[in-house]
């Protein structure tokens, strides 16, 4: 899965491990697909129990996308209640595009919406608009 900028993941203030920009890149850009594998939604709720993280996005017509069996630098973007970029489920795919110019060294994230978590995962995005939960 070949990604349109160059991306690294390191740890992150936010949680764990992030995604990083090693170049600027401009608002509007896609980043890339964060690939993996479609499964169920029941599948994907029984990984999403059983696994401390996991990236997994759910389309909504009872499938979703593992994307934890596909490793690259978007499977790491944290959330964030003012994010950076935003991501588009179409298709069978989850793409990321950027919100707005993002300069080299930035953290990329990303507004996850409503998960798994039911509002219950203290937000740790440190944004001004900070909701406090995820």
């Amino acid at each position: 899965m070949s990604l349109t900028y160059k991306l690294e993941s390191k740890k992150s203030k936010i949680d764990g491990t992030g995604t990083f920009a090693l170049q600027n890149i401009p608002a509007r850009k896609k980043l890339g697909n964060m690939g993996g594998e479609i499964i169920s939604l029941r599948k994907a709720r029984l990984l999403v129990a059983s696994q401390k993280r996991i990236a997994c996005v759910e389309f909504g017509d009872g499938r979703a996308l593992n994307g934890s069996v596909n490793k690259n630098e978007l499977n790491f973007i944290n959330h964030s209640c003012g994010p950076n970029t935003y991501m588009r489920v179409a298709h069978g795919k989850v793409e990321f595009y950027t919100l707005k110019p993002i300069k080299k060294g930035e953290e990329l994230t990303c507004n996850y919406g409503e998960t798994h978590h039911d509002g219950k995962l203290k937000c740790r995005c440190g944004a001004p608009n900070c909701k406090g939960f995820i």
